[in-house]
Formats: structure tokens, sequence, C-alpha cells
């Protein structure tokens, strides 16, 4: 019945003494001599946690909580009196009077010691119950002006309150002799009160209840009903401590006949043995020997895995560690050691495959058609590890599962986002109860073959903590020269992984490590441009869509101008996901109308799209028409394609002081103090007060506060619209920018060319300006997309300023050199730092 509680004070029971305090009598005792007229009106309180103290009872409590030190300083520097309140949450450490119950005990402090550690031991008794009337918080604890609530000596007397009481005492004993605490003194407490109302409040006192169990007993002030209701949990606690005792006496049942079990099957097995008799564990033995043998292991494997037979055939069937040791041969039986998939090397048809089942992706097409080249001359290669990088909704991973349909091999995915545990590559050691092989292993057995090709999806979400890196053991299998002897915890062998060909997923190249990135290569697949989009809706969205969605192929027709409107009023994504949805939702409507009674053909239109989709999410001429002095419009790269982003700069009478607001990261405050010096050392030529830095405070902004921003090329934006801004000259409307500056002025190469153009041609910008080192990433923008937008290269902040501030109309960028034309793009990372929207 007894229960440990503390607070910041926690309470021992009532029926044991506390180790400091074993020279005090039993913790029952005759009541305090005050009675409720000598208290005090005001007193200290004393917050508890997941206890409530009732009258009589003597208990040490620790006090450990500042406050509550206080209280008992200025309690004992005064009557000894202090009012314990229950806290109604337990978790909070600074509890407030609205945490507090308002209805307590009042107690006497008896003994108090200091403990090394600055807490308090005290050791109290209950005097009365007490209910708050206001509290003051004036001073560092809280204090209560109270009203006691004495115990009431007169009650009904008669055979129920006896029987009450004989009934309560029955159960205290009852408990206590199932759990085996029962004991003379216990008995002779329990006995000696005749008072219903005492007696309930010391059974209370030991009982395993909840805190608001305790404090409604607490609260019962009529003695008859106190007690019934502790009546009412004893009964519980009577009926929790008889299954208890039941469950105890099952298990030590259990125990008993698992040893009676146990020699009863030795005996067996060795009568069996006298007959000359197999059971059917020498049976499972040799099933396992026959199916190693099929399996054509290694010699080292095969030399580990008749040891681990020799083991099995002497251990117990029951044993644990034989099922160990069988999963494990299991395992060695099932894994592909010799099956290798006959690799279909007719390029011409691999090559109508991919060009069947994906639009454009020719870089990616022409190097898997390469590798399978290669191949064919010789068998022995190595298998590529490729690394797809590209906005979500390219493609990425539906294009794994063509390479494999065309190079004949089978498909299997593992996605690695969110994965923690080195573990889940490596395996378990066979040591722990439940292990299993690695999810590289696994996806082996599912295979079925040496050589599939396994996509590891999402490489570049993978985390770290205190159960290992990931990435770390990922190393191991991208390694062409490591992965021919991968060594798994759990099989603790080599194995072959040589011959799988290897393809990863990634949105942002920046969060993988660079060790891992080293390993793989890398394939950029940017967002689609508008005619891009436009044939793959037609020759696969719309017919999957309208097959999914019960339409037959001539239910509907759907012309290019509706799907234009599609991606354009409803879509602004660089992939397809978003695309295939809203086509889906004009899919789902045309359906019902089928489901309806009409047939059909339906042809869609524009306004049917409004109908079925609603207004355009999006509008073709997003961008304003003019701009006022102080804004220009920038080019950013995020990992789901590219954005426009816009910085206002406003300057006003001050002192010279730069404020930067938008979550700009380090790289792009940089960016803003280049520009602001270079506008003070080229005030001059700029046409700006050469004061401005003493005179004018300055604020920049990047709009879309809450997004953070960060990357190295939105310095020529910025630059821009701090000298329009300071100049009082408007940003021409169609133009937009990028580009990182130095302190001289010079425009340095970014990356993401590709994805920026393409979002500014979205917004419907005309003109775009992009450093000159930049113009040979434009060999891999489509043709048609260029004529929709004019590029100018620049080498210096001048040539950006020029454009920037001409008058008339932007004219189509200069043919390029024939250095420029014929200069081979080199293999460089021009990839911005990780962030959420990078400049």
């Amino acid at each position: 019945m007894s229960d440990h509680h503390t607070d910041d004070a926690k309470l021992p029971v009532a029926f044991t003494t506390d180790d400091d305090t074993q020279d005090t009598a039993p913790l029952r005792e005759e009541p305090a001599t005050a009675t409720p007229a000598d208290l005090p009106d005001l007193l200290p309180v004393l917050p508890v946690r997941d206890v409530v103290l009732f009258n009589y009872m003597i208990l040490p409590l620790h006090v450990g909580r500042e406050a509550s030190v206080q209280a008992v300083d200025a309690a004992l520097n005064g009557s000894r009196y202090m009012l314990v309140l229950t806290q109604k949450n337990e978790q909070i450490d600074e509890p407030k009077p609205a945490d507090l119950y308002e209805t307590g005990t009042v107690v006497m402090i008896m003994r108090m010691l200091k403990m090394p550690d600055n807490r308090l031991k005290l050791l109290v008794q209950g005097v009365s119950r007490a209910k708050v009337l206001a509290f003051t918080e004036g001073k560092p604890f809280i204090e209560a002006s109270i009203q006691p609530l004495p115990e009431r000596e007169e009650y009904p007397a008669g055979i129920e309150v006896e029987a009450m009481m004989r009934a309560a005492r029955d159960q205290c004993e009852k408990i206590l002799s199932t759990r085996g605490m029962s004991s003379p003194e216990i008995l002779a407490v329990l006995n000696s009160l005749d008072h219903p109302g005492r007696l309930a409040d010391l059974i209370a006192s030991n009982l395993r209840l909840k805190v608001a169990d305790s404090q409604s007993i607490l609260e019962t002030l009529d003695p008859v009903e106190r007690l019934a209701l502790v009546n009412s949990h004893l009964s519980k606690e009577v009926e929790l401590a008889d299954m208890q005792a039941k469950i105890q006496e099952s298990a030590r049942e259990g125990m008993d006949r698992a040893q009676r079990d146990y020699f009863l099957r030795e005996q067996m097995k060795a009568i069996r043995r006298e007959l000359g008799e197999n059971d059917g564990d020498d049976n499972d033995i040799a099933e396992l020997a026959e199916a190693l043998d099929k399996a054509k292991l290694p010699p080292e494997v095969q030399k580990e895995a008749d040891k681990q037979l020799k083991r099995l055939a002497a251990m117990h069937g029951e044993s644990s560690e034989a099922s160990v040791t069988r999963t494990y041969l299991e395992w060695l039986a099932e894994l592909p050691w010799s099956k290798i998939s006959r690799d279909r090397l007719d390029i011409r048809k691999a090559e109508k495959i991919l060009n069947d089942d994906h639009y454009g992706l020719d870089k990616v097409k022409e190097r898997i058609l390469e590798f399978l080249s290669v191949k064919k001359l010789n068998p022995k290669s190595k298998g590529p590890i490729l690394c797809f990088a590209g906005p979500p909704g390219v493609g990425k991973t539906s294009l794994g599962r063509s390479i494999a349909r065309a190079m004949g091999r089978q498909f299997q995915r593992v996605s690695l986002g969110g994965m923690r545990d080195e573990a889940e590559i490596r395996g378990h050691r066979r040591t722990y109860v439940g292990a299993l092989p690695g999810r590289i292993i696994q996806i082996m057995k599912q295979a079925g073959t040496r050589n599939p090709v396994i996509m590891l999806d999402e490489i570049d979400k993978i985390g770290a903590d205190f159960r290992g890196d990931p990435s770390s053991a990922l190393l191991e299998v991208l390694d062409p020269e490591q992965n021919c002897a991968f060594s798994d915890h759990y099989l603790n062998l080599p194995f072959d992984l040589s011959r799988v060909m290897f393809i990863c997923t990634a949105n942002n190249l920046e969060t993988i490590p660079a060790p891992l990135r080293d390993r793989m290569e890398i394939i950029r697949i940017p967002g689609y441009t508008m005619q891009e989009k436009l044939a793959i809706a037609k020759r696969y969205l719309l017919p999957r869509q309208a097959k999914e969605n019960g339409l037959a192929k001539n239910d509907m027709t759907m012309g290019d101008d509706v799907l234009e409107t599609v991606i354009e009023g409803y879509t602004r994504e660089a992939g397809l996901r978003n695309l295939e949805r809203e086509v889906g939702g004009i899919c789902r409507k045309l359906a019902r109308k089928k489901a309806e009674g009409d047939n059909g053909p339906f042809h869609v239109t524009g306004d049917m799209v409004t109908e079925f989709l609603g207004a355009p999410r999006f509008s073709p001429e997003e961008r304003e028409r003019t701009l006022v002095p102080g804004v220009a419009m920038g080019l950013a790269w995020t990992p789901f394609g590219g954005e426009v982003l816009s910085v206002e700069v406003s300057v006003m009478k001050g002192k010279g002081k730069l404020t930067l607001t938008g979550q700009l990261g380090d790289v792009m405050k940089e960016s803003a103090q280049a520009a602001v010096s270079y506008a003070r050392a080229n005030a001059e030529s700029l046409g700006i007060d050469p004061g401005f830095s003493e005179n004018l405070d300055i604020h920049i902004h990047v709009p879309a506060g809450a997004t953070p921003k960060d990357g190295p090329s939105a310095g020529v934006t910025l630059a821009t619209a701090l000298i329009s801004a300071l100049s009082k000259k408007s940003v021409a409307p169609t133009l937009c920018m990028t580009g990182e500056i130095t302190l001289r002025g010079r425009v340095l190469p970014v990356g993401g060319i590709k994805e920026k153009i393409l979002a500014g041609v979205a917004r419907g910008f005309t003109d775009v300006s992009i450093p000159r080192q930049n113009m040979k990433d434009l060999e891999d923008i489509p043709a048609d997309l260029l004529e929709k937008i004019a590029v100018h290269p620049s080498d210096t902040l001048d040539d950006v300023l020029r454009l920037a501030f001409a008058k008339k109309s932007r004219t189509p960028a200069p043919k390029k050199t024939p250095g420029e034309a014929k200069r081979p793009a080199r293999k460089r990372s021009t990839a911005p730092r990780p962030a959420e929207k990078r400049a």
C-alpha cells in the first residue's frame, strides 16, 4: 500500500519512516495541539506535486525550489504553520496560484534540516484542512488567506458506519497480505482509530491514487461520505492485488512447465537416438544443407555456412540460439550469390524504350546508351553510379524504371528520406534480438539477381544522429572499387555489389556530403519548358489520367491551346506533378458526366477548364508594368526550380544605418554590404550624393519574409535596387537579373541559369542580364525559349545599370563571339549554398 512520493517536495508514505527520521516515533501520532481557531489567517503556501497531504500525518518533505525555501523560512520565523497545496499539473516548475488546488492541509513544521545542496528536509504534521479565500503574491513566495475546515467530530453512529470501518480495515489487511507487507504494528494502528474520517485519511494517504482522486477525498468534509469514497477505491485495489498475484503465480507455473518440457524433450531425443530414428530437426538441417548447395556459395561463404550447420546440428531445436542460427542460414541460402540476369544489349531497342517512356532528357538517355554500348563491348565492365539531380516531379524515379526495362533487369527502389540509423544500410549484428540484414541485402534478396537496377531515392535527405551516419555507410556501397566485397553486419561476409547499377536521386546536391557526392556521376535534370510540358501532357499525362478515371481513348479531346491554359494558369512548377493533378481533375469531372448518362465524346474548351478547375490561380503577366525607384527583380534558384524575387530598397533621413530584412542569409548580407560599399566608392560617377552614407538610413528588404533566402547570386540585384533608390531612377520593368558583384563592380558567374531563365519567361520578362561567363550555359536552353527573352551578358555592374536605366526597350542579345560559341562547357560546380531560396 505504500508509495514514495516527492514534490520539488516529494512525500513518503505514512506507514514508513524516512531514512533521516528513524529516531522519531511512528508516523502516526497524536494530533497537533493547535485548533483551527489558533491558526493564523495568512499562511505561506508550499506547493507540492504528485501527492495530496492529509490530516494528522507526520511526513518528511524535501524542499528545493527557491520560492518554497523562502516560504519555509517565513514559516519558521513566524508561527511554524504552512498551507500545503497540490499542483494541478506536476510538470510546472514555477506554479502560480491558478496552478494550485484551493483546498489543502495546514501543516506544522516539527523539524528542519538544511542539506549540503541548499535544499531543506522537513518533518511536518498535518493539522487541519483549509480552504483558500485569496492568494497574495507580493512576496517572493505565495501566501494565502485561509478558512480552516475543522474535522467533524459528530457523525451519525450506527451499524452501517461500523460495518464500513470494518470493511475498510479488512480490505487494507487483505491488500497488505497479498503484497507480503502485513505487520502487527500496521494493523494495530488501523484498529486504534475509531473515527471514520481519520481512518479514511490514513488509508487514503497510503493508497496509490491519482492526484485528482486523492484531492476529491481531501475535499470531502463529511467523515462518513469520505470513508465510503475510500472504500470504493479500496475495492479496486483489492481486485488489482488479486490480479497481480494471479499473474505472478501464472509466470511461476510457466517457468516450471518450461523446465519440465525441456527435460522431457531431452529424454525423447535420447530415446530416438537409441532407436536410430531421425526427428524433425534433422530433416530441417538436411533441407538447409540442400538449399545452401543449390545457392552455389563462394568458398569463403561456404566455409562459414558449413560451420554454422554443424553448430545448429549440436543445438537443441527449441533454443533461441538455434532459431537465430537457422534464420541466418536461410538468409545465406536465399541470397543471389551467383544468379545474374541477362542484359538486353540491343542498343536500338533500348533507345526506343527510353524514347517511348520519356520525352526529352536527351543527355540522360545518351548516358544510358553509352553504358549499354560499353557493356556490349566489355561484359566485365562495372556498373555506373548515376545521380539524377533536379526539382520534384521531373521524372527522376520513373526514369530509373525505364532504364531497368530497357536493360532487361530487375528494378528495386530504396527510399532514403529521413533515414538516420547506419544499421538501415549495414544491418544489425546477430547478437541483437530480432536482428536483420540492412536494406541493401534485403533488396538483393527481393531482386533475386546480382545485377539489378537499384534506385536510392532522396539521397539528399539522409540524416544522422547518435545511431550513426547512413551516408558514411553508403560510401562503401557506392564505390566501384569497394562494393565488390560489401560487408553487412548481419551476414559478416563479403557480398559482391559490383554488378549492380545504382541510380540515386536528389533535389539539392549541397546537402549530400562531399565524399559521397564524389562517388556519383551527377546528371542534372532541370525543369521543363512550356513546349516540353505540352508534349508530355499530350503523350503521357492525358492518356494516363483518362484511363485511370475510366474514360475510353476517344471519350475526350483537348486542344493545345486548352492545355497551355492549364499549364500557365493553374500550375507554376519545374516538374509535372501539379499539372497531372489538374488534368486528373478535368478527367474526373468528365467521368462524372459519363456516369450520369452523358456518353460524350467530350471536347474540353477553355470555358470548361474554368468551370471544372475554377478561376486561374496564376496570371501569365504577373510582373509589374512599372517599377518605383528602389525596386529591382532578381532571379533565384531553389531545389524546386527557379524563382523571381523582388528586392526593395528604401532610403530615409538618418545617420547611415543599414537595415536588412526578409530572413537573408549570411552570403546575401555580405552582398548587400558590398553593394553599399560600391555605391559609396562610385557615388560621383553614379550621380548620387556622396554623403548618403552619413545623411541617410538604408533599408533593404526581400519580400516573402517567412522564407529563408541565401546564395551568392543576389549582388547585382541588390546593387541595382540600391542605386535606383539613391538616384530616384526606376528600373526597367521588363528586366530581371542575376549575378554576384565584387567591390570593384565586376559581375561574377553563378549557377542554375536554365532554371532562372525558365522562371523569368514564366513571369513574362522579356530581358535578362546574366554574367558573361554564364553565356556558355545557354547551350542547354532550348532555342524556342531563348526566342521569348533577350539575354544580355554583363562584365561589370555598369553594363547592368545601363541596361536597367535605359529608356528604350531592350533588343535581343548580341550573337555570341566565335570563341563563346565553340568554347566547351566546363564541368564545374556553380550550385548555390543550401537554403530554401537561393538568390
